[in-house]
């Protein structure tokens, strides 16, 4: 890509950015593009949908809550390592107003531009969780895919501004949840309910 092709789309990733933050993911098109002091078809061109727009400004996030994920599969307590994820993404998702209703839709939609973003990051979830699984420390009744759920449910109540104030109660609940607080009861066999 060109250097001005690259400081153009750079600019309207920033624009972009700015604007979901303050108005969430439906925000319009045209309007970003004005923000921006581009036309609509200049955005366009760039971005040819909304799903595209967003996979390119959530890239390097994905990116790094997935490299963070990595980081901490060799943390000491795989069960500290799984919330400290847990809490990083959640709280990354409701950066951008909205992006997680779009997330929980591609995950399903192969087809999606976010699709494949939105695998990565749930497997590196799934990782965690499987580690703290195997040390006895997480309940062995969910997988990957409740993870990820779980993530967007508690994305969505920090998302509701009525509902916000209670996120980190909330958030801790459903990490004690997640949580078996042992070392031996999954390993076992047995799972906490």
């Amino acid at each position: 890509m060109r250097a001005d092709a690259r400081k153009n789309r750079d600019h309207l990733l920033a624009v972009a950015g700015a604007a979901i933050s303050e108005q969430g993911v439906d925000v319009s098109l045209r309007d970003i593009a004005r923000r921006a002091d581009v036309g609509l078809a200049t955005l366009l061109r760039h971005f040819s949908t909304r799903e595209a727009l967003l996979d390119a400004l959530l890239h390097t996030s994905f990116g790094e809550l997935t490299a963070k994920a990595d980081a901490l599969a060799t943390d000491d307590s795989p069960g500290d390592a799984l919330v400290s994820w847990l809490r990083e993404c959640v709280g990354w998702t409701t950066e951008y107003r909205g992006a997680v209703v779009l997330m929980a839709a591609a995950i399903a939609d192969p087809d999606s531009a976010l699709h494949a973003s939105c695998v990565t990051l749930r497997a590196a979830g799934a990782r965690l969780l499987v580690r703290a699984q195997a040390a006895g420390l997480a309940r062995t009744d969910i997988d990957g895919d409740d993870l990820f759920a779980l993530v967007e449910a508690l994305a969505w109540l920090g998302d509701q501004r009525s509902l916000a104030p209670r996120a980190d109660h909330l958030f801790d609940v459903v990490a004690s949840a997640i949580l078996t607080g042992t070392a031996n009861s999954d390993a076992e066999g047995g799972t906490r309910s």
